[in-house]
């Protein structure tokens, strides 16, 4: 998948302003940032990216006192994370029941860290471009929301999987089947391989929300930590494959915007009955009225 590589530069700058600019153009379709020593860099796929709207959304920031300009580039079409690959990441521990590690650091992980012999369960994943390697708050979050599921014999849909490893965490808290999907066909291949690296099945499948036109029956718990955007336009397909007792864990979205996520999922008979924070993001478990 093509992308574009947008690299913002503020005046006066500040990691206050790099999160506004984050939380504002994740709403018009950038789904992934770095932080530089100069400035935020932003992706967005190809097909999403519309300059003129990226103006308009800058222009309006809620900021007067700070200018803030961009350039805008392709990214090189191919894993423009890689050297991060390279490097990878150190181990995740989540409520010291569950540690996401790192294939490519396992020996060095289980050297360095003799906590990890006490930790129940360990994911290992080989991330590979794709999102979700457990370091995101989203991610540490649903995740700690799934440990406290009841899951055995459970079917759970993963929407925008990325790396796999919520679909893998519920596979390895009983769930009986998990189907997830993405538009990505990396995150795809991923997904699948990093489900055999754990020993568990998942049913991967490439594209968005429409793939569940293809899937037959209802699920007990739906997870989806992508942007606000994309939930507030989605989650209507997410009701539709749900039963009376069915639960939705949504991620990936700061406080500021779980307002108007919870009012669409009102109008859905969607009721909050969890919130999770972490450094601003929020994570939400939703259930019928």
């Amino acid at each position: 998948m093509k992308y574009i590589q947008v690299k913002f530069t503020a005046e006066p700058d500040s990691q206050d302003v790099r999160d506004i600019i984050a939380a504002l153009t994740g709403e018009i379709g950038f789904d992934s940032f770095t932080d530089e020593p100069d400035g935020l860099v932003g992706y967005c796929q190809e097909d999403l990216f519309n300059e003129d709207t990226l103006t308009e959304t800058l222009h309006n920031l809620p900021l007067p006192d700070v200018t803030v300009t961009f350039t805008a580039n392709q990214a090189e079409d191919k894993n423009w994370n890689e050297e991060w690959e390279k490097a990878g990441f150190e181990p995740i521990i989540i409520d010291n029941r569950c540690a996401i590690v790192c294939k490519n650091m396992e020996e060095e992980a289980i050297a360095n860290y003799p906590q990890l012999e006490t930790i129940p369960m360990k994911i290992l994943i080989d991330a590979q471009q794709a999102f979700g390697t457990g370091t995101h708050e989203t991610t540490q979050m649903i995740v700690s929301l799934l440990l406290n599921q009841d899951l055995k014999d459970k079917r759970v849909l993963d929407c925008g999987c990325g790396t796999g490893i919520l679909g893998i965490v519920a596979a390895k808290c009983g769930a009986k089947e998990v189907v997830s999907y993405d538009i990505d066909e990396w995150s795809v291949r991923n997904a699948e391989h990093n489900a055999k690296l754990n020993g568990v099945e998942l049913d991967v499948l490439e594209g968005d929300k429409r793939v569940l036109s293809h899937v037959s029956g209802v699920f007990d718990v739906i997870l989806a930590n992508i942007n606000r955007n994309i939930i507030l336009e989605d989650i209507d397909e997410f009701v539709s494959v749900m039963t009376t007792d069915s639960k939705i864990i949504l991620s990936g979205f700061y406080e500021q915007d779980a307002e108007a996520i919870l009012q669409k999922a009102n109008d859905l008979g969607l009721k909050e009955s969890q919130r999770l924070l972490n450094h601003d993001w929020c994570c939400l478990l939703l259930e019928r009225q």
